[in-house]
């Protein structure tokens, strides 16, 4: 079980309590604002701002909330290429795989890439994804990584979200790097944890790209970003597609509380055993649903 302190403003404190709206509400320690706890943390916002994470996410929650309060140490101009970047899907549905996605972008795919109107996945719609999806995978250099539910499940009992996300950057950057012979000198990375966090998750991996750039909300500044982005989601959604066909079933995405009908709805027709193919466990849905 894990630890980690951080510190945070009263309006930050207040905001995350917000954000972990499902989360339990704990009986209050003395000296606290409150005390919450996740399906993976215990979280302890202390009236002296210090905030103190337990449990098997407590890297995850911290470094999320480090990564939004801490700015990019280096610098680099939005329009450098040749440039690589990578983003990744899927890890905030219950439902699903996580694809990452790597890719490679020349200053000369600029002319094609501009009138398609390319941005962060998340601003497109599903309907605009799957017609960009192809066309970028086809004329773009990239690697690609999906990482099923079972395998997900199997891996998260001893890696944290962040750890898992770490790694299969890293292993889509190694793939790349062998399409292209070398990697170019800048490779920008959406970042999701601070970058010594980053590479402490990687610390025991045999091979490792280190020349990275770690930029929040890089997949609306870098168009290599925001190409891996759409290539993710692409697949994700491809993904879903072929679970959808195979079970006959009807999975809503995302984490709400309609995903909680649909796993007893699942369980029902399938047995519970059967969920871990298609269902990240250790989401909070799998207990609000009493499974």
């Amino acid at each position: 079980m894990s630890t980690r302190t951080i510190t945070l403003s009263t309006t930050q404190i207040q905001a995350l309590k917000q954000q972990l709206h499902d989360a339990t509400i704990c009986k209050t320690p003395p000296y606290a604002h409150y005390q919450i706890k996740t399906s993976e943390c215990v979280i302890t916002a202390y009236q002296s701002g210090k905030v103190v994470f337990q449990g098997n996410g407590a890297d995850y929650y911290a470094d999320a909330l480090e990564t939004k309060t801490t700015s990019p140490t280096t610098k680099k101009t939005l329009s450098q290429y040749p440039q690589c970047g990578s983003d990744e899907v899927g890890t905030g549905d219950y439902f699903g795989p996580v694809v990452v996605a790597a890719s490679y972008v020349t200053q000369e795919d600029i002319e094609w890439l501009s009138p398609l109107g390319i941005q962060d996945s998340k601003a497109i719609d599903d309907e605009k994804i799957r017609q960009l999806g192809p066309i970028l995978m086809e004329k773009l250099p990239h690697s690609l990584l999906i990482l099923n539910n079972q395998k997900y499940n199997q891996i998260h009992k001893t890696n944290n979200m962040n750890a898992i996300k770490a790694k299969l950057h890293n292993q889509a950057y190694l793939h790349l790097e062998k399409k292209l012979t070398t990697l170019p000198e800048f490779c920008i990375i959406d970042q999701f944890t601070p970058k010594t966090s980053y590479f402490k998750y990687l610390q025991k991996e045999p091979n490792v790209i280190r020349q990275l750039h770690f930029e929040t909300k890089a997949e609306s500044k870098y168009m290599s970003v925001a190409c891996s982005s759409i290539i993710a989601r692409y697949v994700f959604l491809l993904s879903f597609d072929a679970m959808q066909q195979r079970y006959d079933f009807s999975f809503p995405k995302g984490a709400g509380k309609q995903v909680d009908n649909s796993i007893i709805k699942f369980v029902q027709q399938f047995g519970k055993k059967e969920l871990e193919n298609v269902a990240k466990l250790h989401f909070a849905n799998t207990q609000k649903a009493g499974i």
